[in-house]
């Protein structure tokens, strides 16, 4: 009888172990996705339209317990079954809700994994998985989207010049960095030499590379330059694919109490600029001695010769000393006004040779300058 009743108890207990387990299970049920409602089909989206974007909206799928649903949104090439799709991404609200808006910047990142190039008309497909975190259901139905690539690529975490029109030759590990300004946007301070260059986006393993054709940003290749020796500030926008070459043919120091400019700077090379040895004197006002100054930039953008003026963040300063922070000798652009946004030189700069430095590298955090007493 002993042996029939521990039997008994044992199958009671497997028994509601089951009903357990099919209890908690049935929490993590839910529904396929039925229909989807937006985009309609064969909907056409021109990924170069600015601050576009598209919105994913399907049929609410049933959780068994009635409770909350995730959803993630697939995408794959017009001709995938989602067993490897090129992209998921949960809906908006982490998820919880049932529709989902891209910008088409992000759009077009699909649109590059899943092989469409640039400049190009092509189609993906999307659907819907549902689940409670488990049990993923995959919606039965799907549908297509066609867009038009713009002409830009994806930014790349860091780009680098090399080649032998470059200043630092065809050794890779040599490539001269681009300083990355943000929005997609690469730029650059260097000189060109007779020779070729690219643009690539490592150091090390296999990276990608860029060439310019007609001012647009091309992949592979490499880009021809023939001439004089020449420094540039060069723009590389991503986004866009255009590109921009701004000639830099002269910095002077500008010194506003004597309408005049002190010196020039000399290219040093890796965006640097060099006047070495240079006297500094303030000049004798009824008040004090006056000590502004700033920065004139020749610049060439084709065949048209221009002005750009750096100067302080601040509209105007005091002297520096040693506690003063490094973003007292930032510079960003300025008016040409006499006065404003001028730097002031530390007190014991006056009547004093100074080896000056320009600093537009992209090592540096920020673009600089100081003056080294000798």
């Amino acid at each position: 009888m002993k042996n029939i009743y521990s039997k008994l108890v044992l199958i009671l207990c497997a028994v509601f172990l089951v009903s357990c387990d099919n209890d908690e299970l049935s929490h993590t049920n839910v529904s396929a996705v039925n229909a989807l409602y937006s985009p309609a089909n064969n909907k056409f989206f021109d990924l170069n339209a600015p601050n576009g974007s598209a919105v994913f909206e399907w049929e609410a799928a049933k959780a068994e317990d009635n409770g909350v649903v995730l959803y993630d949104v697939v995408f794959d090439k017009e001709n995938g079954d989602f067993s490897k799709p090129v992209y998921v991404m949960p809906s908006d609200g982490g998820g919880l809700q049932k529709t989902l808006t891209l910008s088409f910047s992000a759009l077009n990142k699909i649109a590059v994994l899943a092989g469409l190039p640039s400049e190009t008309v092509g189609k993906l497909k999307w659907t819907v998985h549902s689940s409670k975190g488990i049990n993923v259901q995959t919606s039965a139905v799907s549908g297509i989207f066609e867009v038009q690539t713009p002409s830009g690529f994806p930014a790349p975490d860091q780009l680098f010049i090399t080649g032998t029109g470059s200043e630092t030759g065809t050794t890779v590990a040599n490539a001269q960095a681009f300083k990355n300004i943000g929005n997609s946007r690469f730029e650059i301070y260097t000189k060109l030499s007779a020779g070729t260059y690219k643009f690539i986006t490592r150091k090390n393993g296999t990276p990608e590379v860029f060439s310019i054709n007609n001012g647009k940003l091309k992949e592979d290749g490499e880009t021809t330059y023939t001439g004089a020796d020449k420094v540039y500030k060069i723009v590389v926008d991503f986004s866009t694919a255009v590109t921009t070459f701004t000639e830099i043919t002269k910095i002077e120091l500008w010194f506003p109490p004597r309408s005049e400019y002190m010196f020039e700077y000399a290219y040093a090379g890796g965006g640097i600029w060099k006047a070495a040895n240079k006297k500094i004197e303030f000049k004798q006002e009824s008040w004090g001695r006056d000590e502004r100054y700033k920065f004139k930039f020749t610049v060439v953008n084709g065949t048209t010769t221009s002005e750009e003026w750096y100067g302080s963040i601040n509209r105007d300063n005091s002297r520096p000393d040693a506690n003063t922070a490094a973003s007292f000798w930032y510079m960003v652009p300025a008016s040409s006004d006499f006065w404003d946004n001028c730097f002031k030189f530390a007190s014991a700069v006056d009547n004093k040779n100074v080896n000056a430095e320009i600093n537009f590298s992209a090592a540096s955090p920020a673009y600089t300058h100081s003056f080294t007493i000798l």
